[in-house]
């Protein structure tokens, strides 16, 4: 391929990647955990949009409990948005063919 081609397809790429970026952080992912006792939303940006709790959730005996549940809901959260991301973009440079892309 030569290189005045090559910068054409980058340039296209870009484009498209900077849309679907711009998507992804308007995307509003969700987590729960412990059964829909902690519910978390994130956006793409990864800012946290939302945290729930049930009221079964939050026990002053058991404060690790709601712990390890913000933290797995937390955790989850942010996978989904990750994964999300990394499907989206990914499949976008696929066949460039450009090595660490």
């Amino acid at each position: 391929m030569d290189m005045q081609k090559m910068m054409k397809e980058l340039q296209k790429v870009q484009g498209k990647m900077s849309k679907v970026q711009e998507a992804l952080q308007a995307t509003l992912y969700e987590a729960e955990a412990g059964g829909g006792l902690v519910k978390v939303t994130m956006n793409g940006k990864f800012e946290v949009q939302s945290v729930r709790l049930q009221k079964e959730a939050v026990d002053p005996e058991d404060v690790e409990a709601l712990e390890d549940l913000l933290m797995a809901a937390f955790n989850e959260v942010r996978a989904k948005a990750e994964l999300d991301s990394q499907q989206k973009m990914g499949g976008l440079t696929k066949g460039l063919g450009i090595p660490g892309m």
